[in-house]
């Protein structure tokens, strides 16, 4: 606040004529805030008395006015949602920043523009998975007339280096596309800091402010560390993996997420001693039969699971690339185990990113214990003028296309006049482990809670790729499930699939399910022969039954 009075200044008469300008008044005092004159005494009462005034401090007295907000709209986060919400809201010729920041892991990692999907999730994973399988294909290979040596090598440098090849110029076209949408991106960590205000700190520590009549939250989420001795020291998450400059040799992967066992999954394919830690469940949320095949199938190709165990401590007793490490682990019992590693991969769960960016400062309620955000149904958080979207949100599904599909609407619904809000349920899936589930709808627990078991009925049916047949390998591993309502002329609620290719399978499959799928209309569907889907067109034997579901050939 700032007060000055004419008489006292040595140019008050020219304060008063420049005063009288502005104001058209030439009675004393003459009170502004935001640059705008309130008037004399009797206006400031009159402001009180009305609210105006209040509206115009907005708590602290920070707050800009609308005519004077430097963004329309700011997003907290370069991350797929973030992006893509960002270029839907400049269509509509809007004033948009986008802030991005990374924050190194505890060993100095750090990625450009795009999120974690681009840098250190989907993309690498999805890739590294493929170099798994290229190396089993190259294995079925001469049971296909490919003359092969037997013995394979892999270089972890070279699959590295062209993956993260890929990913740079993923951030690049992510630059440009922001330049060609005429959205302004600033690499600084965003921090509320009032109303309609944010602060932006780059990586030297310099600051600039940023106001804004709108703010869109889509920081996303990063791993979570254990808070044992040497976790932080010694220890990688999926944030380190992608661009590890060595091979990473015999791992331990503590977790059961489908990081971890996707992580574990594209490991042993390259050949390496691979070691997972499980506490309690597989795939906690997914449907558990499924997950339980996923862990019988990759013990079966070489991953080692020790179960119900944690590690209490991580100690280094070799430096090098890799080192080695000894880790200390106990069960639900007590019994304490110890083994030696040359890499602790952890990927037990992952946090909000919204702790330390001043919500509390503008009073955006969070789950305290989760640190997620709630929001209504149109992604708006209690502070009227913010949103969110992607991983911060309580109870959404933790998915990259989740969250574009939720930022673009979002933009359409704030400057475009529409009024389609994201549906979040029948959201298709996969989980990319040597043996690829796919999943839509509800999995078979849920539909029994939800549902009851006298109303569901589960068909279900092994299946084998005709491509793993001349190999002679996993027969009767491949499975297919659909999970139906039978008091809703038997509508699909859960599709599931364990196989190659299990991603492409799903996707079609949930538009049909978007439209009411129904168990006749799929018996009715001619299937394409000889492929992997065409099962879900001729499942027969129900789960009730007792049926024999074994196949003997494709």
């Amino acid at each position: 606040n700032h007060y000055a009075n004419s008489d006292s200044l040595e140019n008050g008469d020219q304060l008063q004529e420049v005063l009288y300008e502005l104001t058209m008044g030439t009675t004393m005092p003459i009170v502004f805030t935001k640059q705008k004159p309130i008037g004399d005494y009797d206006n400031i009462l009159k402001a009180k008395t009305n609210g105006k005034l209040e509206k115009l401090l907005e708590i602290s007295g920070d707050a800009p006015t609308p005519d004077t907000y430097d963004f329309d709209l700011i997003v907290i986060g370069g991350g797929s949602g973030g992006l893509a919400a960002a270029k839907e809201a400049a269509k509509y010729d809007k004033k948009v920043l986008v802030l991005d920041y990374v924050t190194p892991t505890p060993l100095g990692t750090r990625w450009g523009l795009g999120g974690t999907c681009v840098n250190v999730g989907c993309i690498p994973k999805k890739l590294m998975h493929q170099t798994a399988l290229l190396g089993q294909a190259l294995q079925d290979s001469r049971k296909f007339g490919w003359k092969v040596d037997e013995r394979v090598n892999h270089d972890w440098e070279v699959m590295t280096e062209e993956v993260q090849n890929y990913i740079g110029s993923l951030n690049w076209n992510y630059r440009v596309a922001l330049l060609e949408n005429r959205v302004k991106y600033e690499n600084g960590f965003g921090v509320f800091v009032g109303p309609h205000r944010i602060k932006s700190t780059n990586k030297i520590g310099k600051e600039k402010f940023f106001t804004a009549e709108r703010f869109l939250v889509a920081t996303g989420e990063r791993p979570r560390y254990l808070g044992i001795p040497g976790d932080k020291e010694y220890c990688i998450t999926s944030d380190d993996l992608f661009s590890l400059p060595y091979c990473p040799g015999k791992t331990l992967v503590v977790g059961a997420s489908y990081v971890a066992l996707e992580c574990a999954g594209f490991l042993v394919g390259l050949g390496l001693d691979v070691t997972v830690m499980v506490r309690s469940i597989l795939l906690r949320g997914f449907d558990q039969q499924m997950a339980n095949r996923i862990g019988e199938y990759m013990e079966e190709h070489g991953v080692k699971f020790l179960k119900q165990f944690v590690p209490t401590k991580i100690e280094q007793i070799e430096q090098g690339t890799p080192g080695k490490l000894k880790v200390t682990a106990e069960s639900a019992d007590g019994c304490q185990i110890t083994e030696e590693y040359n890499t602790v991969l952890l990927a037990i769960g992952r946090d909000p990113c919204t702790r330390k960016i001043g919500l509390d400062t503008v009073g955006v309620k969070i789950n305290e214990k989760t640190a997620k955000i709630p929001v209504n149904d149109e992604e708006q958080t209690n502070v009227p003028y913010i949103y969110a979207i992607g991983d911060v949100l309580e109870g959404k599904l933790e998915l990259t296309p989740v969250a574009i599909q939720a930022g673009r609407l979002l933009a359409r619904r704030l400057y475009g006049g529409s009024n389609v809000k994201c549906d979040y349920e029948t959201v298709p899936t996969t989980v990319f482990t040597p043996l690829e589930y796919g999943a839509c709808g509800l999995s078979e627990e849920k539909a029994l809670l939800k549902y009851g078991e006298e109303n569901v009925e589960v068909y279900h049916s092994y299946f084998w790729p005709l491509e793993w047949t001349v190999p002679a390998r996993d027969n009767n591993k491949c499975y297919a499930k659909i999970i139906c309502n039978i008091k809703d002329n038997e509508r699909v609620l859960g599709f599931h699939v364990l196989g190659p290719n299990a991603g492409e399978m799903t996707q079609g499959f949930a538009a049909a399910m978007k439209c009411g799928l129904t168990k006749e209309q799929l018996d009715s569907t001619i299937g394409i022969h000889p492929i992997c889907a065409e099962v879900f067109t001729s499942l027969s034997v129900t789960k009730r039954s007792g049926g024999n579901i074994l196949q003997a050939g494709c």
